[in-house]
């Protein structure tokens, strides 16, 4: 099972931007699809964005299309996202996760097709 840990969270105001990266370690990470998840107070773990194992693949949620942008470091092990033009409602713990099948052709926006997740990176937009 791969590890991941992430990081770069933050307190930022509206407006500003982050980069969130997730580092992983253990099973070969290059040839699986990851996505960011992110979780608010009372609310479902709802999907952010993915990304494919080649990183020539992109799926965005409705809500972050057109500020945040997912990619990855195959060398690194890595994977990020930058947040652009940060509302308040982005606020969360922020968490990447693999997904469950290898090499798989397509992206897909649910949680249940994920594993190994990181413990969470905190994102507050206040002013």
């Amino acid at each position: 099972q791969v590890q991941l840990v992430e990081s770069g969270g933050g307190l930022v105001q509206p407006g500003g931007s982050l980069r969130l990266s997730c580092a992983a370690s253990g099973r070969t990470f290059r040839t699986y699809n990851v996505g960011w998840f992110r979780q608010a107070p009372g609310n479902e773990r709802e999907f952010v964005a993915a990304i494919n194992w080649p990183g020539m693949g992109t799926r965005y949620a409705d809500s972050v299309r057109g500020r945040f942008t997912i990619s990855r470091d195959n060398a690194k092990d890595t994977v990020y996202l930058q947040m652009n033009s940060l509302k308040p409602e982005d606020t969360a713990v922020y968490y990447c996760a693999a997904d469950r099948s290898p090499l798989r052709p397509n992206l897909v926006p649910v949680r249940y097709e994920y594993d190994s997740w990181g413990q969470g990176t905190q994102v507050t937009v206040s002013s």
